[in-house]
């Protein structure tokens, strides 16, 4: 299975074990988005954090300007409706500044629960979170992969990922550094809408700059061994075409 706790020449990183983790991505107004990061980055972070949710990352989809993506972890479906209901009920944070978050969207229920596959395929992060107000946003990227499945994702398709599909990757430059799978337990904190139904497995790539990206996509269209033998495959595995996220960090994401 996959074990990684570096995967950029920039320090280490620990790999976090969060036992379930949100995958958020919202729709926003026309021209709302860095309103809500600012919002979000000065004001949701250490007040989330506070009640024991771990902010583990937070981004602009690049592929559609009015969208944010970020993620958060928590220690388990019953410490998650403990957390969400401290912030989002009794918090004072939220209590100040959730009106004004809410006034940026369009949509936010389009939130993947998920778990990761094991507990050495969380998230490697840095010890510190930037400051409010330090530095500017990092030039690296992210690359979340969605694959859709008909059915839950069992142990053969994990290590059909695991040895199929992740060497190709790793091969092109995009090493899978963390790897979840749908969480199937209800929803403990109904206020905020999850996905129902679906079946996916998420895995997550870095890459230290737009460039890194855009040579790990042209070495993968250029793979025989991924174009005429894993794609293939995988594609008869799955209901829908892979979705792929290309998302920039904002200065006080940790993943980055």
């Amino acid at each position: 299975m996959i074990r990684h706790t570096t995967y950029r020449p920039d320090g280490p990183r620990a790999v976090e074990h969060w036992p379930v983790v949100e995958l958020r991505r919202y729709t926003l107004r026309p021209g709302a988005r860095e309103t809500l990061i600012d919002l979000f980055d000065r004001e949701f972070v250490e007040s989330q954090e506070a009640v024991g949710i771990r902010v583990l990352g937070q981004f602009r989809d690049e592929d559609a300007a009015d969208r944010f993506v970020w993620l958060r972890g928590f220690h388990g479906m019953h410490a998650r409706a403990e957390a969400l209901t401290a912030f989002y009920v009794e918090g004072a944070a939220w209590r100040a500044h959730g009106a004004a978050a809410n006034a940026t969207m369009i949509d936010f229920d389009d939130v993947l629960l998920l778990r990761p596959v094991t507990p050495e395929a969380g998230f490697p992060l840095p010890a510190d979170r930037p400051g409010v107000g330090e530095g500017a946003a990092p030039e690296s990227r992210i690359m979340a992969t969605v694959y859709h499945l008909d059915a839950p994702v069992d142990d053969g398709f994990v290590r059909f990922f695991d040895e199929e599909v992740r060497p190709v990757m790793a091969e092109s430059g995009a090493a899978p550094i963390a790897v979840f799978v749908t969480e199937p337990a209800e929803n403990t904190f109904p206020r905020l809408p999850v996905r129902t139904g679906v079946n996916v497995l998420v895995w997550f790539a870095a890459f230290e700059n737009t460039d890194g990206y855009r040579a790990h996509l042209d070495r993968l269209a250029r793979s025989e061994k991924w174009n005429q033998d894993v794609l293939p495959r995988l594609s008869a595995r799955l209901r829908a075409p892979a979705e792929r996220l290309r998302l920039a960090p904002t200065a006080r994401s940790l993943l980055r």
